[in-house]
Formats: C-alpha cells, sequence, structure tokens
C-alpha cells in the first residue's frame, strides 16, 4: 500500500466532523489517521457536487459513516462508508483506491457500486442485477451489507428535495428488499426505523394521522401502563429477581400493517400492552416466566420459547401472553442482556459488544449459512435470483426435527420437498416419498412446527416441474430449475442429433464423410464451443436443422442428392426434448407430424390436430414428418367422451369396461343435459397405443345405456 495522502483540514470544518473524529476514540491512532485521509479524498473527490437537498454532498459519506462507527466496526469499513460513491459520481478508480487505502477498501467501494457501465433492458433488470452484485458482495463480506443498509437510511432520512413517485418508488424498493434483509442480519432496531421511514414516505397522510392517535392513546393508556408495570416488577421483586422491565412501544408502521392485515380498528391494536424484561442470565428468564405467570394467567398457547429453539436470525427470548387487569392482554418478552443486544442489533452486535463474542459468533455462522445458500442460488438470472432471494427474506418459520433429532427451520408453508433440499441437494434430486411423524405423506405435504421429517430416495426418482407450482424456499426452487433445464439441455442435444442427422441423410449424405474441421468451422462460425452446443440449439427449436445441414455441406462443397423421404421415429417416451401436444394428445398408431418451437424442442401432433391447420400452411418449414418407433409399457393420455342414457350405476359400469380392457381412468366429469335424460361423460384415460384404444371403446359399445363415444379432439395448442 502507498503512503497515505496528507489530511488537509477541510476547508470549513462542519461541526458534523468534529463529532464524528470525536467518536473514533475506541480505534488505534494509525487507523484515525487513515479515516482522515479517506474523509480528505471523499470531499476533494466530491466538491463540486451538491445534494437535491442543496448541501454539500460529502454530508451523506460522513452520516454514512457515522451510522458505521455508532456500530464500532473496523477502519476498512468506515474508509469504504466515506468512499462509497466516489467510483459511481466521481473520476476516481478502484486501482487508485487500491493504490491509497488498501485492497480490502477498494473491494468494500466495489461491492457498493452499482453497475452503471452495463445495459439492461429494464429498470427492474437492472435492480436485479444490482441487488445480486451486492449481495455477492455481501456473501464474501458482511461489512459490505451494513454499510449499504446504512447508506440507504440516510437517503431515506433526506429525500425531501427529491419528486414524491421516486420517494415512494425508492421506499417501496427498501420495503421490499433492504427491510428485510436487516431483519434477516438481526438488525431489529434498523428494521423499524426503515419501515417507518418507508411508511412517511409512500402515505405521509396516514402515517401523520396515526402519529397524532398514538401520541394521544399514550396519555389515556399511562395509569394502566403504569399499574402493569408497577405489578411486573413489584412481582419479580419479591422473587428475588434482578430485572429491568419497560414499555415496548409499536412502530407506525406495524400499527399500520396490522390494522389493514387484520382488519383491526386503532384502539383495538394498541388494546394489547407490549413489556420487555431484561435479567442476567438464562436461568433468570426462566424464573421470571414462572413469577409473572403467577401475577397474571397465561393465555394458553401463547407461549414461544426462542431461548431453546432461536430464530435463524440469532434472536432470542421467551415470549407470553398474559391477562392483565381489567382482562388486557399483556405481551411479555424475557431476555438476558446479551440477548437484548443481539435482538436490536444482530450480526453488528459482533462488533459493537464485546461481551457478547460467543453469541455473535453462532450467529456469524448461521449468516454465512445463509449467505452460502444465496451463492448456490445464483446460478440463475438476475431477475430469478432476485425472486428467490426475496422469498428467502421472508421465511416467517416453522421448526421441524430430522431423524437424528438436528431442528431445522424452514419457512412457514414449506414442503416436504423444501425440507429435502435444505437436507441435501441429492436428497432433494432422489426424494420419492416422506413420513412425517413416522406416518407416509405426500411431497407436497406442509410441515408443521415439532413435526419429525424423514425424506425417502429413490435412485430412481428425479425433480418433477410440477414441484415449482407448491415449493417455498428459493434454494429449493433454483436447484428443481437448474437440474430441468440440465436435464432438457441433454435431452436436446440428443434430439438435435438425431434430427441433423436425419437432415443430412434426406440430402444424401451421411454425416460420418463429413470431415472434422468442418464440424470444427461450424461451432464456431455460430459462436458455440461445442457442437454439442449446436446440438442442443436445433433441438430446442433456435436452429432449423435444414439450415445448418446446408451450411455444413456448402462449407465442404458437397452437392446435396435428390432428397429422400427421411422421417425421424419417435418412442413418445424421451422426456423434456419431445413433448406430445394437449391439444390433441396423439398416441401410438396416429398419423403423427412434428413441430420445431423456439425453447420447447419438438412438439408432437396429430395430422388432423385443428389447433395446427393455419401453421402447417403458413410455416411448412417448422414441420417434419415423424413415425412412432413401439415401445412397450409406456401409457400415453387419452380424452374420450362417452354419452350415456342417465341411469342409476352407469357411471360404474363404463368404468368397469374401462378397467377390463386395461386402461387406468386418469380424470372424469360429467354435463347432463336440462332434461337430465342423458349425460356426457368426460374421461382422461391412459392408452399404450391406437389398437388398445379402440379395444376400450368396443368394450363400451356392448353396455346397452351408451348411446354415442367420441376420441375429444382441439383445445389449446
Amino acid at each position: 500500500m502507498d503512503t497515505l495522502p496528507s489530511t488537509p483540514p477541510p476547508a470549513v470544518e462542519e461541526p458534523a466532523y468534529r463529532v464524528f473524529l470525536d467518536s473514533l476514540d475506541y480505534l488505534a491512532p494509525v487507523d484515525r489517521e487513515r479515516i482522515k485521509a479517506a474523509y480528505a479524498f471523499a470531499a476533494k473527490a466530491h466538491a463540486a457536487q451538491k445534494r437535491m437537498s442543496g448541501e454539500p454532498y460529502i454530508t451523506h459519506p460522513l452520516a454514512v459513516a457515522g451510522a458505521v462507527v455508532e456500530w464500532r466496526m473496523d477502519a476498512d469499513a468506515i474508509c469504504a462508508a466515506l468512499l462509497h460513491d466516489v467510483l459511481e459520481d466521481t473520476g476516481a478508480s478502484k486501482r487508485e483506491l487500491a493504490d491509497t487505502f488498501g485492497k480490502e477498501v477498494a473491494e468494500l467501494v466495489d461491492g457498493l457500486s452499482k453497475l452503471d457501465k452495463m445495459e439492461f433492458a429494464s429498470y427492474q433488470e437492472a435492480q436485479a442485477e444490482n441487488f445480486r452484485k451486492m449481495l455477492m458482495a455481501m456473501a464474501r463480506d458482511l461489512r459490505v451489507v451494513l454499510i449499504k443498509l446504512a447508506d440507504r437510511q440516510h437517503n431515506l432520512q433526506t429525500m425531501s428535495a427529491m419528486r414524491a413517485d421516486k420517494r415512494a418508488r425508492i421506499a417501496r424498493e427498501t420495503l421490499e428488499i433492504y427491510a428485510p434483509i436487516a431483519l434477516r442480519l438481526g438488525l431489529n432496531k434498523l428494521y423499524r426505523e426503515l419501515q417507518d421511514l418507508c411508511f412517511r414516505l409512500i402515505y405521509p397522510h396516514r402515517a401523520e394521522v396515526l402519529a397524532k392517535a398514538l401520541k394521544a392513546a399514550r396519555g389515556n393508556r399511562s395509569e394502566l401502563l403504569t399499574r402493569i408495570l408497577d405489578g411486573i416488577e413489584g412481582k419479580l421483586e419479591s422473587a428475588g429477581l434482578r430485572a429491568e422491565v419497560f414499555g415496548r412501544e409499536k412502530s407506525l408502521y406495524s400499527i399500520f400493517r396490522k390494522m389493514k392485515d387484520k382488519q383491526l380498528s386503532f384502539s383495538q391494536v394498541l388494546d394489547i400492552y407490549g413489556f420487555r424484561v431484561v435479567v442476567d442470565n438464562v436461568p433468570t428468564c426462566y424464573l421470571a416466566l414462572g413469577a409473572l405467570h403467577s401475577l397474571y394467567k397465561p393465555v394458553p398457547g401463547k407461549f414461544k420459547d426462542y431461548i431453546a429453539i432461536p430464530k435463524a436470525n440469532g434472536y432470542q427470548s421467551l415470549h407470553t401472553t398474559l391477562i392483565g387487569p381489567y382482562g388486557t392482554p399483556v405481551e411479555v418478552q424475557i431476555r438476558t442482556r446479551e440477548m437484548h443486544n443481539v435482538a436490536q442489533e444482530g450480526v453488528a452486535a459482533h462488533w459493537l459488544y464485546k461481551d457478547s463474542e460467543e453469541s455473535g459468533a453462532d450467529l456469524q455462522v448461521k449468516t454465512h449459512k445463509w449467505l452460502q445458500s444465496l451463492l448456490e442460488m445464483q446460478g440463475s438470472d438476475s431477475a430469478e435470483f432476485f425472486e428467490n432471494v426475496k422469498i428467502d427474506l421472508f421465511p416467517d418459520e416453522v421448526y421441524v426435527f430430522t431423524p437424528k433429532g438436528k431442528i431445522m427451520a424452514m419457512p412457514r408453508g414449506a414442503t416436504v420437498v423444501d425440507f429435502a433440499y435444505a437436507v441435501h441437494t441429492d436428497v432433494g434430486h432422489h426424494c420419492s416419498a416422506a413420513r412425517i411423524n413416522h406416518e407416509l405423506a405426500p411431497l407436497r405435504s406442509e410441515l408443521k412446527n415439532g413435526d419429525l421429517v424423514e425424506i425417502i430416495t429413490s435412485p430412481q426418482a428425479s425433480p418433477n416441474p410440477v414441484w415449482l407450482t407448491y415449493i417455498k424456499t428459493g434454494r429449493a426452487r433454483s436447484k428443481i430449475r437448474h437440474f430441468l433445464r440440465t436435464m432438457q439441455n441433454e435431452e436436446s442435444a440428443r434430439l438435435g442429433e438425431r434430427l441433423l442427422r436425419q437432415e443430412l441423410l434426406s440430402l444424401g449424405v451421411v454425416p460420418i464423410s463429413i470431415p472434422s474441421d468442418a464440424w470444427e468451422q461450424l461451432v464456431k462460425s455460430g459462436g458455440q464451443k461445442s457442437i454439442e452446443e449446436v446440438y442442443t440449439e436445433i433441438g430446442l427449436g433456435k436452429r432449423l436443422p435444414s439450415v445448418v445441414a446446408r451450411r455444413l455441406l456448402a462449407r465442404e462443397n458437397l452437392s446435396p442428392e435428390k432428397p429422400g423421404n427421411m422421417t425421424l421415429a419417435i418412442h413418445g417416451t424421451e422426456g423434456m426434448a419431445i413433448q406430445l401436444a394437449k391439444c390433441c394428445q396423439p398416441i401410438p398408431g396416429d398419423p403423427i407430424i412434428g413441430s420445431i418451437k423456439k425453447g420447447s424442442g419438438l412438439v408432437i401432433h396429430t395430422h388432423d390436430c385443428p389447433a395446427i391447420r393455419k401453421s402447417r400452411s403458413a410455416e411448412p418449414q417448422k414441420w417434419i414428418d415423424v413415425e412412432w418407433e413401439p415401445e412397450d409399457g409406456k401409457l400415453f393420455d387419452i380424452r374420450i367422451k362417452v354419452e350415456v342414457k342417465n341411469t342409476r350405476g352407469v357411471l360404474g359400469q363404463v368404468a368397469a369396461a374401462i378397467a377390463e380392457a386395461g386402461s387406468n381412468i386418469e380424470y372424469v366429469s360429467m354435463d347432463a343435459d336440462p332434461e337430465r335424460l342423458f349425460t356426457l361423460l368426460r374421461f382422461t384415460i391412459q392408452v399404450a397405443h391406437r389398437n388398445h384404444l379402440a379395444a376400450v371403446m368396443r368394450g363400451m359399445r356392448h353396455i346397452p345405456e351408451v348411446t354415442r363415444i367420441a376420441r375429444e379432439r382441439g383445445g389449446e395448442a
């Protein structure tokens, strides 16, 4: 690292700067000199800039650094807070910062800088990519997000000069992303402050009305509040327990949310009195709980022990609800001083309170695990990653047990599949069933507090796209999508190879006769890395096999012979690369034709499918001849409609005839005519091929009550 620049005194030494310097007394003199140099560098870089309020721009980095100092963070973090906007808004470079203040400070500032140099299709895409960059930097160094949260807090406090719509947009983004991150990191005090600031910016009139009502209510409630407080303090004192007791104020935003979500009036929300009891150690927490339960009757089912089972963000307390004087509900939180520090400041308590090293370390481990899970999710595109992380930021947890007794925190609404992926990716990929509390349960079962969950795996099992409709965690969603994409690419590559081979053979060229350098040229010209990628693009419908084949032959000066009638043979069991159209549901024996659909691969229709008539005539180059290649054991869904006389037991007779013909019923619905003389039964049944379907229909025709049978076609393509 180069010598630090000399630190010229600011032209006008702001009182805020003097206060800031006085607050650095916990740092070594050499660190204080580095911070002064960082201030001088930032002041010079931002000298020509003003904030929208008209203040010098340096007031903003100084305020952010002041918040970081309150958390007692190290010199590198404070320097980064002072310099956090210099890469974005001035001509300074990352190399210059690294040479002057060290690589660590430069990395922190870079993690805090937006990606302004990149082009994005939309504001949402830019926001998602900036968010991804910040979280990746945060996964490497937690100080990045603490500085970012302090930056966002000061921006919200000083937004009066901004346009109302921009104020509201930034406030909504904060409520959606930054406030939940603060909560996830255990920064409860900052979380509440961010929420209240955003509430005042989005709903200024509502916030003003609520603030006045709250001020008036405080006066009206003071007598009862004092009585309950005196009662709690007296009881704890008589039990020989030393404790601090104080009332717990609800924030404006939490009052607003409760009124809105639970449809409560202001007085109903304020009717619940909250108190916090802070004691010396954990055994005293439980003694205090017993004393309070003997003072006021507890409400059954309203006790939570977050000391034995801490929340994912490290929060620990005993929660209980009591029936106080005049039947007033009284919510009490009991915790130690160390727990109180962590509850207020979360991961920042690691820097702030040196006496909480043990819980700080435990919280750091939990935070590190969460950040590592973010790194695992980042393979998806920015918008998808953004959505996955947002899901994980609103946990509202339930606690479940593994068969070995390990406690795992899952988001409320999480299913067996979410749990399987939380255990390990391979367990998720191969889960086939589960036991919840020793009883078999389907994979979509939602988990409840205290459930004992055992996953049953099978080597043949693999992720099902249907799982995406009911899973809750971002980790599970990311892993399943990655698996399905990989599988689709592999299957598409195999299909693309078959399509290109068929095209070459139809042009009278044997693929093996084409020299390897021709294939290499084809790959390079298309910008792919391998021939597998070319096959995948053909299989996904992104490139037409006829175009690829002609380019390959043109490069080799091979004149195609007269095209032959080559037909692609399929089984219908190829997986995601070949799809059977839902509109006509083709089965072996039906005359079929294939359409290469971009992103979906090869979609198979029957020749007479009404949904494809226009497309076949308008885009003939996208259609290829396909035929069935027999394969035993596979069953295909098919829709049939059966009109029957409306007599007792007729549905049972029809169902029995279908079963006797060796077919399964997947779905049935009924439509009766207005006179109720006839009923139209609609079935989805499983058959092996066209002849099997004919046998099923013959079996139903022998039933006297059956008046008409037809295969159902049409619907959406």
